[in-house]
């Protein structure tokens, strides 16, 4: 996540880091959120080729991009038109994460972001799961998944609540998205993009011990659901002897 942070902005300080911790960058989200709207710019198209330079220099496969905003009609038909071949000349893979309707006070979704409804997804080579911004979207995250596996290149993981918010629950707790299924899905068609587990973590944030078995437990509850399934042996039984009569 590229934020007001300059480690998380250059490649020679972020490659390091990574190395040190003996980790992978297997994405770059560029700095689509509302509190990082001025790094980088202001111009999403500045914003998404300087994020895949950074991928290019920690060698991450993936740039992640928030859908435009309705007025953001240039960036739109960027995606609509030019994206694929950019993808194809740089080498790295720029991916729209599915957002949600802003509600402001009302029941009726103010409609800020495109790319919320399946029939505007179409307009996305490649696509970012969030599963938590599907349920907002009251979008059924499985029904998404078989309709855009194709173009699907990462997901953002996390459970929620199913009150009209974005809640980011851990995986392994409760909330109202089928996320066993879904990892099973996932396995059973060998998904070969990065899964990132991505929580609200404010509430273990004060106590180390707790945020640390949390982060292990929700790592493991994915490894192990992603981890391919072994087939039983079959055992050769022994001929039964001829009758002769």
């Amino acid at each position: 996540m590229v934020t007001s942070d300059p480690t998380t902005q250059e490649g020679h300080l972020l490659g390091p880091l990574a190395r040190r911790f003996g980790l992978r960058v297997e994405a770059i989200h560029a700095p689509f959120l509302l509190v990082t709207r001025r790094v980088w710019g202001t111009d999403p198209l500045g914003k998404t080729y300087r994020a895949a330079h950074l991928a290019e220099e920690v060698d991450a496969p993936i740039v992640v991009v928030h859908p435009p905003y309705r007025w953001q009609v240039r960036f739109g038909r960027w995606i609509q038109n030019d994206l694929e071949a950019f993808c194809s000349q740089t080498g790295v893979t720029v991916a729209v994460e599915n957002m949600f309707p802003i509600r402001l006070g009302t029941e009726r979704g103010v409609r800020f972001h495109s790319g919320q409804d399946f029939d505007e997804l179409e307009r996305s080579p490649f696509l970012v799961l969030d599963t938590s911004h599907a349920a907002v979207s009251n979008h059924d995250i499985r029904e998404f998944y078989r309709t855009y596996r194709d173009r699907l290149r990462h997901v953002h993981l996390s459970n929620n609540a199913g009150k009209g918010w974005d809640s980011h629950l851990p995986v392994s707790g409760e909330g109202v998205l089928p996320l066993p299924e879904f990892l099973d899905d996932l396995r059973e068609d060998a998904f070969e993009g990065a899964v990132s587990i991505e929580l609200d973590l404010r509430p273990w944030l004060r106590d180390q011990a707790a945020l640390h078995d949390v982060l292990v437990r929700e790592r493991e509850f994915c490894e192990a659901a992603l981890r391919p399934r072994q087939r039983p042996r079959l055992r050769a039984r022994p001929a039964r002897p001829a009758m002769r009569g």
